[in-house]
């Protein structure tokens, strides 16, 4: 899906919810704002389009950038693109808002990865800057479902192509915490049409605070959902907010 920016966008639109919850953090930061794992723009050009001094979005997938500079051509906004990785980057600036949003830093496996993130993040954070990230709040009944087992993901009508189905199978790996998932979303006329690979690591809500803070920042705040809902065990997301540690 990576390489096809129309297709993640028919399958994974980014929610209203999603736009205005990083739209209204970017305008109380007041200052440029730096997506990593930016994709096709989905939130960048959003928050580019509040007239922010400065959108910067990072992305390793050249076709996700190719469709963020149309989807910014289009809104008529204004944002810099950059083929790099999240884990090794150096921009030679710094921003009030770095985003790691929609589960993107869940792409990241091993601890080596996130200390690598969390410097490079620290390195490009302004003194009062914060960085903000949403992922899953891992269920343990989802991912223990037999390995190799289809289940449906979801149904879709999308332009241009029409009905989209997706089913899914894991392969969740308790000792890395990693889910090798497989992705079958077959349109109207073919069964299994793409598959798709999606590699993500599961962070625990405990963990999560010893991960921050072996990397030099700390939580200020974690909600529940992008409505600001309090976390608890049961909730859907964890959305985050944090800052370096003095």
């Amino acid at each position: 899906m990576y390489d096809d920016p129309d297709l993640f966008d028919a399958l994974l639109p980014a929610s209203g919810e999603q736009r205005s919850f990083y739209v209204a953090l970017a305008q109380r930061q007041a200052g440029s704002v730096l997506e990593l794992a930016c994709g096709s723009g989905q939130l960048l050009v959003p928050v580019a389009g509040t007239g922010l001094a400065c959108g910067v979005g990072l992305d390793s997938s050249p076709q996700m950038l190719d469709g963020a500079r149309r989807r910014a051509s289009a809104a008529g906004a204004h944002v810099d693109l950059i083929d790099g990785d999240m884990r090794d980057f150096d921009l030679g600036r710094r921003f009030s808002l770095v985003l790691v949003a929609r589960n993107s830093l869940l792409h990241l496996s091993e601890l080596e990865d996130f200390a690598r993130l969390f410097q490079a993040v620290g390195r490009h954070l302004e003194p009062d800057g914060v960085l903000a990230f949403d992922i899953y709040n891992p269920s343990i009944p989802a991912l223990a479902r037999p390995t190799g087992e289809r289940f449906d993901v979801m149904r879709v009508l999308a332009t241009p192509y029409g009905e989209l189905t997706v089913e899914a199978t894991n392969d969740y790996d308790p000792a890395s915490q990693v889910n090798r998932a497989t992705w079958f979303i077959s349109s109207a006329t073919q069964r299994d049409a793409w598959t798709s690979q999606l590699h993500m690591r599961s962070i625990f809500p405990q963990e999560l605070l010893s991960l921050l803070a072996a990397n030099g920042f700390r939580l200020i705040r974690r909600d529940g959902d992008y409505a600001g809902s309090a976390f608890t065990g049961t909730s859907p997301r964890q959305v985050c907010q944090c800052r370096p540690i003095a």
